[in-house]
C-alpha cells in the first residue's frame, strides 16, 4: 500500500491508532487499487484528541499573536518545499490529476497558513470613551474548534479552517472525510515540526457517527463543516443543541450567466473550469450555464471542439487534464444524472458515456436546451456535466437564475461591466465572480446564503468565526446609586 501512513490519527503529537475501530480503505479512483488502511477513531481516540486540545489551548491561546502567526508562516513555508510529494499523496488520495494538484491543493493550503500568519498579530480590540469613563474591547479566541471536512479538497480544506482556527488563539480537531483521509495527517506533522505545539491541531478519521460525537461535545466551541446539505442539517442541529458557533459551506447549484457581448473564448474557459476541473467535483461549480440566445449555437460548437480534446488518463501523467471521480459510487451517481437527462429531453453535445479502463472515469458532458424544471438544472450532480441553458433578456435569466435553494456562487460573463455590476447585485449568492470563476484567494471571503450554508471562510470575515469579543467597563468616578 504504497500511502500508507504511520497511524490513523495524529493526537498531542504523535501518531496514535486503536485496531478496534471500523477499518477505512483507501482506495486510489484511477485503478481501483488499495493504497492505505486505517481504522476509525473509538470513543477512547476521540476522547484523547479532544482532551489534549483543551489542554493545549489554553497556553496557546495566551501566547503573543506575532508568535503563533510564525509557527503558521513556518509550516506555509514547509508545504512549499514538500508541495511535490503532498500533490502526489492528494493525486492518490482524490484522484485529481498531478496538473492541478501541484498548483491548487497544497499551495492553496500554504496561502492560508501564510496569510493567517500575517493577520494574526493585526488584531486589536477598540477603547470606547464615555466621557471619563470608557470601555475597552478584547478579541478573544474561542476554544477548542471542530473542523469536518469534504473528499474533493482535503489538503486545502483542512488549511482554510486549520489556519484562522490557530491563528487566533484556537485549538482544533479535524476530521477528513473518511473517503480522503491522508492529507490532514500531513498537515498535523508539518505543524508539530513548524513548532506548533501538540494538541494545538490533532485529526481523528472516521465516518459520520464520529463527526456526531465532536460536535456534540460539551468541551467543543465551534464547528466548522464543509459538506452536503444532509450533514449540515445534522450538524447544525447538534451544534445548536450546546450553542456552538458554526460555519457550514455546503453545496451549490450555482449559475453562471453569459451575455451576447461576452468573449467567446473566455466564456468557454470558464465554463469548462466551472465544470470539468476536478471533474467536476467542486461545491461552487457553476453548472447551470445561461448563454444568451444569439450566442447558443457558437458556443455550444467552441465547447463541444474544446471538450472533446481533454485529456483523460492517468492523474500522475503531468500531461494528463482529466482524471477519475473519487468512488466508484460517485461515477454511479453522476452517471445517473446523465441518464435522467437523457430521459427527460435534454440534448446531448458531447460526452455522456463512461470509459472502457480500469477506475471511475467517465466523458466530460455537455447538455444543450436543458430547461429549469429539469433535474440537470436543479439537483447537484458533483461530476463533469454540464447543462447550458438559452435565456433571452436581462430580468429572465436573473429571476431564473435564482429560482432555486441554493445559494454558493454566481458569475457574469459580459463587456458591460454596468451589466455586470447590475446582475450580480441582483443574484442571491455570497460568492460571486464577474468576467472570471471559481477563483478562491484566501484574501477573500467564501460562502454561500440559503441552503448553501452560513459564515464565511478565508479573509477578514473568518475573525468574526473563530473569534468572541469581551467588552469591559472602565469606571473612573465614584458610584452612584438610587439607594
Amino acid at each position: 500500500m504504497r500511502a500508507q501512513p504511520v497511524a490513523s490519527h495524529f493526537i498531542d503529537g504523535a501518531y496514535v491508532d486503536d485496531p478496534a475501530g471500523a477499518v477505512i480503505d483507501c482506495v486510489y479512483g484511477a485503478s481501483g487499487e488499495g493504497i492505505g488502511r486505517l481504522h476509525e477513531a473509538t470513543p477512547a481516540v476521540i476522547e484523547l484528541a479532544l482532551a489534549s486540545a483543551e489542554r493545549a489551548q489554553s497556553d496557546w491561546g495566551a501566547l503573543r499573536p506575532v508568535e503563533r502567526g510564525r509557527v503558521l508562516r513556518r509550516a506555509a513555508d514547509l508545504i512549499r518545499a514538500r508541495n511535490r510529494d503532498l500533490s502526489v499523496l492528494e493525486t492518490l488520495d482524490t484522484g485529481k490529476p498531478l496538473q492541478e494538484t501541484l498548483v491548487a491543493d497544497a499551495t492553496s493550503g500554504a496561502d492560508a497558513l501564510e496569510y493567517f500568519a500575517g493577520f494574526a498579530a493585526t488584531v486589536t480590540g477598540q477603547t470606547i470613551p464615555l466621557g471619563g469613563d470608557f470601555v475597552y474591547t478584547l478579541r478573544e479566541p474561542l476554544g477548542v474548534c471542530v473542523g469536518i471536512g469534504a473528499w474533493n479538497y482535503p489538503t486545502q480544506i483542512a488549511c482554510w479552517k486549520a489556519a484562522p482556527a490557530l491563528a487566533f488563539g484556537n485549538a482544533m480537531v479535524f476530521k477528513p472525510s473518511e473517503v480522503t483521509p491522508l492529507g490532514a495527517l500531513k498537515l498535523a506533522e508539518i505543524l508539530i515540526e513548524a513548532g506548533a505545539p501538540p494538541g494545538i491541531f490533532n485529526v481523528v478519521q472516521g465516518h459520520g457517527t464520529v463527526g456526531a460525537a465532536l460536535v456534540s461535545d460539551v468541551r467543543v466551541a465551534k464547528v466548522s463543516l464543509t459538506g452536503s446539505v444532509a450533514t449540515g442539517r445534522r450538524v447544525y442541529a447538534a451544534a445548536a443543541e450546546g450553542i456552538r458557533h458554526v460555519t457550514m459551506e455546503l453545496g451549490g447549484k450555482s449559475p453562471l450567466v453569459i451575455f451576447e457581448d461576452a468573449c467567446l473564448e473566455d466564456a468557454v474557459s470558464a465554463a469548462m473550469l466551472g465544470n470539468f476541473y476536478s471533474s467536476g467535483q467542486i461545491c461552487s461549480n457553476g453548472t447551470r450555464v445561461f448563454v444568451q440566445q444569439a450566442l447558443v449555437e457558437p458556443f455550444l460548437a467552441r465547447l463541444k471542439a474544446r471538450t472533446e480534446a481533454i485529456i483523460i488518463g492517468d492523474p500522475l501523467d503531468e500531461t494528463t487534464q482529466m482524471g477519475p471521480l473519487v468512488t466508484a459510487a460517485q461515477l454511479e451517481k453522476v452517471m445517473s444524472f446523465v441518464e435522467g437527462g437523457l430521459r427527460e429531453g435534454a440534448r446531448l453535445v458531447t460526452g455522456g458515456a463512461r470509459l472502457n479502463r480500469p477506475g471511475n472515469f467517465m466523458q466530460p458532458t455537455v447538455f444543450a436546451d436543458v430547461t429549469d424544471t429539469m433535474t440537470l438544472a436543479r439537483e447537484e450532480i458533483f461530476g463533469p456535466v454540464m447543462a447550458v441553458l438559452p435565456f433571452a433578456s436581462e430580468a429572465e435569466v436573473i429571476a431564473r437564475a435564482n429560482a432555486t435553494e441554493f445559494g454558493l456562487a454566481a458569475g457574469v460573463f459580459t463587456a458591460d461591466l454596468a451589466r455586470a455590476h447590475r446582475v450580480i447585485g441582483q443574484l442571491r449568492a455570497g460568492t460571486c465572480w464577474i468576467n472570471a470563476y471559481n477563483l478562491t484567494p484566501v484574501e477573500a471571503p467564501f460562502g454561500g446564503t440559503r441552503l448553501s450554508g452560513v459564515g464565511r471562510e478565508n479573509g477578514h470575515a473568518a475573525l468574526d468565526h473563530y473569534t468572541q469579543i469581551k467588552s469591559v467597563y472602565v469606571g473612573t468616578r465614584p458610584v452612584q446609586a438610587p439607594y
